[in-house]
């Protein structure tokens, strides 16, 4: 259960890491902050990266093995950035016309999916 929290947490850390670092740009596209100063669009970023940090602290510390959770720090790190992929591709391929997938970044999604299962070698 601690397993299914995590991966849970990570994901909903990684749809407001998203948006925070990348929104801002569809927020430009749809014009609505063209006229922002930077420091505005940095503080609106710290702000959406303030409730990533809320659901990715708590993931790290339910599934750290040394609190009592199933994975490694090194495994923790890794699905982390595979979520972090699958979620932005999502996140790029729907709000972002023009932004497709090709084989070569299938391709390295397949390498990742293998960096995960080599990840939980023993």
């Amino acid at each position: 259960m601690k397993a299914l929290w995590t991966i849970l947490l990570l994901v909903i850390s990684n749809i407001f890491m998203t948006v925070a670092w990348y929104g801002h740009l569809k927020l430009q596209q749809m014009k609505i902050s063209t006229s922002w100063p930077l420091a505005a669009v940095i503080l609106f970023s710290w702000g959406i990266a303030l409730a990533e940090y809320s659901f990715q602290i708590p993931a790290n510390r339910i599934g750290f093995a040394g609190n009592g959770g199933p994975f490694t720090l090194m495994q923790l790190k890794i699905i982390q950035e595979v979520i972090t992929l699958v979620v932005f591709t999502l996140f790029s391929t729907l709000l972002f016309r023009g932004e497709s997938l090709h084989w070569n970044h299938l391709a390295a999604f397949g390498c990742l999916i293998l960096a995960v299962g080599f990840a939980f070698l023993k």
